[in-house]
């Protein structure tokens, strides 16, 4: 069945998009189409999403008062004071609503830009290739809403409690600016999804054959130290627990494409391994059949080229 439907997936989806010789000026062209269509798709989206922005700004606030319970899958209200939000400026509200909008325009809008990028890309590669990226990309995109998933349902919860907690305890008044609260949500969602787009980053490295297990294992501390600085750079607060939030996922998806790179390291080998092999015995059993050629050159059977004088 695996090779009954690679044998589909060649002549009705790969073989159509074979490429054809166009000029460069045609290319471009192509090129500004596509981007004419994805900007166009994502410009209705977001006016959806600006229509819906309130909502998505309230879907926003509720990992600040509240905890999600995995077992039960919903949320449950922390002991944390009432938490005002004021805007400081008079456009604050409405432009925070446009970025909001925005964002979730991208991210709903991504699987179709993705759709835009392979059919303008894919002509180009060849079918190992297409087979190989075709996958990457729906990888890559279904890690990056799950690293967006987890940080609302679990780190920004445990951020946003620890550091409200903090000031009330320190007996301070919380009154949150609702530009801070959605530039600090909006920040930890998208450096959420990047970061977990670090194991597929390192297996792609690996099959370019820029990086290797045994290499990646070498340089452990360094990527622990890494991340840590990466993440005080990410982080928009400077405390130290926001930062560990930030380093520990980034370091165990370090550790994740390990695994993977020594997969596809392994899987590269044997398949070199078992070419050498067949070029040895085909080397083999070319010599073989050369013997019996150079065993009769003694019974006068071989006919050399001859020589000048020869053909005088």
């Amino acid at each position: 069945m695996l090779n009954d439907f690679n044998r589909w997936l060649q002549d009705s989806v790969f073989k159509p998009l074979e490429d054809k010789k166009m000029p460069v000026m045609e290319h471009l062209v192509e090129l500004q189409v596509r981007l004419t269509r994805a900007v166009i798709v994502t410009a209705v989206v977001f006016v959806g999403t600006f229509f819906y922005a309130d909502t998505l700004v309230k879907w926003l606030r509720i990992p600040l008062q509240n905890m999600f319970v995995p077992g039960s899958l919903s949320w449950v209200p922390t002991d944390l004071p009432t938490v005002p939000f004021v805007f400081l400026a008079p456009a604050e509200a409405l432009w925070q609503n446009v970025k909001v909008a925005g964002l979730f325009a991208f991210v709903f809008a991504t699987p179709y830009i993705l759709l835009e990028v392979w059919h303008f890309v894919v002509p180009g590669l060849h079918s190992q290739e297409r087979r190989f990226v075709g996958p990457f990309v729906m990888l890559s995109t279904l890690a990056f809403y799950l690293g967006i998933g987890f940080s609302f349902f679990f780190i920004l919860p445990f951020a946003l409690n620890f550091l409200v907690s903090y000031g009330v305890n320190a007996g301070f008044i919380p009154q949150i600016s609702i530009a801070q609260y959605v530039g600090f949500a909006l920040w930890f969602l998208m450096v959420f999804g990047l970061i977990f787009e670090v194991p597929l980053a390192i297996t792609l490295m690996a099959k370019l054959g820029w990086v290797d297990a045994p290499f990646l294992k070498r340089y452990r501390k360094w990527a622990l130290l890494g991340s840590f600085i990466f993440a005080a750079i990410l982080t928009p607060t400077p405390d130290p627990f926001n930062q560990c939030l930030m380093a520990l996922p980034m370091y165990v998806f370090y550790e994740v494409g390990i695994v993977s790179a020594g997969f596809f390291n392994k899987k590269k080998a044997t398949t070199e391994a078992s070419g050498t092999a067949l070029s040895t015995v085909s080397a083999g059993s070319g010599k073989k059949a050369m013997e019996p050629a150079l065993s009769g050159a003694g019974a006068g059977d071989y006919v050399g080229v001859p020589s000048g004088n020869q053909q005088r």
